[in-house]
């Protein structure tokens, strides 16, 4: 019996020296990698990017809806496993509170940073002259007016997960408008669409990168610059009895993020996210070819894929190879 079983644990062993690290260790398991889907384009398609390169390693995937602040807790759980567009500008605070609890890990940031803030079409400078200084709205906030918000101007944002504290900012530095939320990106930049095409006034909530700034050449409206004081310490800034008196932060983080079980459960997986750096442009195209170009997401996201054969490349670690 002891010859017959070295003779089975030398095959074994033999066999395995045939088989590739990838083939030997790839998926290491067999449960499905649950990655968010929000509501804007970029994230959805970049989120089908990863889907499709982690499924031809080997990997089972999921893409499942989530709303921008209710994903962290849920990947804290383990519910969910990996985003990969996390703004500064508006998941800071419930993704740096699941990084504190040991909950996620950070993946690193990309190599695009992020701007969020109130926008406007250029043409609306001819309208109300002044822009892009924050101090020329309250002059022409009745042109910005519609009837839910008249006499006040309408800031049009994002829906109402996207959290920007503009009502507290509005109140900080006592402009004359009213937040007045949109129920989707698409229903955000349906407006915007609407209004430029009869060069009517509107300041809504954008974002960069992002595919509009193509479209419809604009700029954000330069409110007072960001600083960490201007959230927690009312003695800062131009209202010395209100936090939130200064604009977003410029050139903020867009970072990845996975469950903090993801690297023990899906090790090669996590080495593949990890070394995806999106620019800037990337972020821009992968939004186009849904909202200019007319792509299902998933069409986008294997074209984005085949437009960028360098960086995949580059990217898929010696495990996925």
């Amino acid at each position: 019996m002891n010859i017959i079983n070295k003779l089975v644990l030398g095959a074994l062993v033999l066999s395995s020296a045939f088989l590739s690290p990838a083939q030997a260790a790839v998926p290491e398991s067999n449960d499905p990698i649950k990655i968010i889907d929000n509501n804007w384009s970029s994230q959805k398609v970049l989120a089908r990017v990863a889907q499709q390169l982690l499924e031809k390693t080997g990997y089972k995937t999921r893409i499942v809806p989530s709303d921008s602040q209710g994903q962290f807790p849920a990947m804290g759980l383990g519910d969910l496993h990996l985003q990969m567009e996390i703004w500064e500008g508006t998941m800071a605070k419930s993704f740096e509170k699941e990084l504190k609890a040991g909950r996620m890990v950070d993946l690193g940031s990309h190599t695009a940073t992020t701007r969020e803030d109130w926008w406007y079409p250029d043409y609306v400078e001819e309208i109300c002259p002044g822009l892009p200084d924050w101090k020329a709205l309250n002059a022409c906030a009745a042109k910005f007016s519609v009837v839910e918000t008249a006499p006040k101007g309408r800031y049009l944002a994002g829906p109402v997960d996207w959290i920007k504290h503009d009502k507290e900012r509005i109140e900080a530095l006592n402009l004359d408008f009213t937040v007045v939320n949109a129920g989707s990106a698409a229903a955000l930049f349906g407006e915007l669409k609407s209004a430029a095409s009869r060069k009517e006034p509107i300041v809504l909530f954008n974002f960069s990168p992002n595919w509009v700034g193509a479209a419809y050449p604009g700029k954000f409206v330069e409110f007072p610059k960001n600083s960490p004081e201007c959230t927690t310490d009312a003695s800062w800034g131009v209202n010395p009895d209100k936090t939130y008196d200064c604009g977003n932060p410029v050139g903020g983080y867009l970072k990845k993020g996975v469950w903090s079980g993801f690297e023990a459960k899906w090790p090669c997986g996590f080495q593949l996210i990890k070394n995806i750096n999106f620019t800037n442009p990337m972020v821009d195209q992968a939004a186009a070819m849904v909202d200019v170009d007319g792509m299902s997401h998933d069409e986008a996201a294997t074209a984005w894929i085949k437009k960028h054969p360098k960086e995949v490349a580059e990217w898929t670690p010696a495990c996925a190879a």
